[in-house]
């Protein structure tokens, strides 16, 4: 599988922009997971897919395979898998990013939803995978958090259902002490 950097990820952008724009149409994304800390907070050098909800769904899907097969990436470079984890009202945790693309309007989510739907999953590194510990070093710091109730006011704000297990809470803790200590 390619990883897509940078630079890489606003290429393939790029092209389904322009691939919109040549079909008349102007999609509308919303990135998540590591594209969206990728490009929106620079805090990571690649990510191995495009977490993302597109609209029109079916014009996007048909689009991004496409681009896959143009610029030879992974035939699920940019998939809406992240639909299944996303709040209620998904449009409350996120913002325009700061990136012009013809043909797309791109919005990502804030650094607040990113760390909520980060601290439910809470997946820990195995074996060639790093889970969401970097990501989750990355938010804690960027956003400030000092303890694991300042996680859970964010979880609260866009997953009303959400309760941070025991668990989960000690790994939160040791990742928060991580973050204050670099």
């Amino acid at each position: 599988m390619k990883w897509l950097d940078r630079d890489s990820l606003r290429e393939a952008l790029s092209y389904l922009g322009r691939a919109a724009l040549e079909e008349g149409l102007e999609l509308e994304i919303c990135l998540y997971g590591g594209s969206a800390m990728l490009l929106a907070y620079d805090s990571r050098a690649a990510t191995k897919d495009v977490d993302a909800v597109i609209k029109p769904v079916d014009a996007g899907k048909r689009l991004a395979a496409k681009i896959a097969k143009d610029l030879q990436l992974h035939e699920d470079w940019l998939n809406d898998d992240v639909r299944q984890f996303l709040s209620p009202d998904p449009t409350k945790g996120r913002r325009k990013l700061s990136i012009e693309i013809p043909g797309l309007r791109v919005f990502v989510a804030t650094a607040n939803y990113l760390l909520a739907m980060k601290a439910i999953a809470c997946r820990r590194p195995l074996p060639g995978y790093r889970g969401d510990h970097d990501d989750l070093v990355f938010l804690i710091k960027k956003i400030g958090i000092r303890n694991v109730d300042e996680i859970q006011a964010r979880i609260d704000q866009f997953f009303h259902d959400e309760v941070i297990s025991e668990e989960k809470r000690e790994v939160l803790e040791s990742l928060i002490k991580e973050a204050n200590d670099e």
